[in-house]
């Protein structure tokens, strides 16, 4: 097979792995933080695991490296638990619509962390977001899971696009595994104070759902990653990334039995749209400056 056909069928593979993760959050009976924490260990080892046998060096340049990785895995971990807690109070649809406002809040901070100006497009962009999340909302009032489980989601998706901004400005210099390695390595004893006492006792099955969570679905899609980027351009890689929600609807109807409301498919529509247009605009003016 073509190396490049390979390489997008395996970047499908990886984008829907990673949108498997959200069934997770209602798949296991656990809380939030106890399963970002269930998550993280195996995918720790897994990670550090491969960056050695890539032949990398599993360690940091300087000790400013260092610090800059526990800032990083600090908010990798709250981004985490918020993400499967968002979940947990209202949907998978739901939860990863909002989380995928993402793309849309990195252009609206990115003017902070690098040279960049907003545009009016920018704006249309945040305001179709916003539209699309009026529209997934049912009531004005925290009271509401669904409600609750929206803000909790925008929440994540807020960190998520601080990780990624400072990531891409002061560690983008180590390998995708490697990062997201430390990462884990960080949200460990972050979180080890906070796991609740279900953990000691969960049963075989709930084990073997973390375990597959952790390597299945974390550490092989972020393995993955690496070498599809070699035949693909990084457009490609973000365009097809923004089809990890609809993978994750479609895993949601097939393995959870959800059914979205007609405005929960619309708001995403339009969430998912302003993604896919951000992702666009922001590799046209790359390839520009190039």
């Amino acid at each position: 097979m073509d190396p490049i056909k390979r390489s997008l069928i395996n970047l499908h593979i990886t984008v829907m792995l990673l949108g498997g993760t959200a069934l997770f959050s209602k798949l296991i009976p656990l809380s939030a933080l106890d399963i970002t924490f269930g998550r993280a260990v195996p995918a720790c080892i897994l990670l550090f695991i491969f960056v050695k046998l890539s032949g990398h060096s599993l360690k940091l340049n300087s000790s400013k490296d260092y610090l800059i990785g526990i800032g990083l895995g600090i908010l990798m971990a709250v981004h985490w638990v918020t993400y499967f807690a968002s979940m947990q109070y209202s949907s998978v649809a739901v939860g990863m619509i909002a989380m995928f406002t993402f793309p849309v809040i990195t252009v609206l901070l990115e003017p902070f962390f690098e040279n960049t100006k907003l545009c009016l497009q920018d704006i249309v962009s945040a305001l179709v977001v916003l539209l699309g999340i009026w529209l997934i909302v049912p009531s004005s009032s925290i009271n509401n899971d669904v409600t609750l489980g929206v803000l909790v989601g925008v929440f994540s998706a807020l960190l998520y696009a601080l990780r990624n901004l400072l990531h891409r400005k002061y560690f983008s210099h180590y390998p995708g595994a490697k990062g997201m390695a430390y990462q884990c390595l960080v949200i460990c004893p972050c979180l080890i104070f906070f796991v609740s006492e279900d953990m000691t006792g969960i049963s075989l099955e709930t084990a073997g759902l973390l375990l597959l969570l952790g390597t299945v679905f974390t550490a092989l899609p972020h393995a993955m990653i690496a070498s599809a980027l070699q035949h693909l351009r990084a457009k490609t890689f973000s365009l097809v990334a923004c089809m990890q929600p609809f993978y994750g609807f479609v895993l949601a109807i097939l393995v959870l039995n959800e059914s979205p409301t007609w405005q929960t498919l619309i708001g995403g529509l339009l969430v998912i749209s302003a993604a896919v247009y951000e992702t666009v605009n922001a590799h046209k003016e790359t390839g520009n400056k190039e």
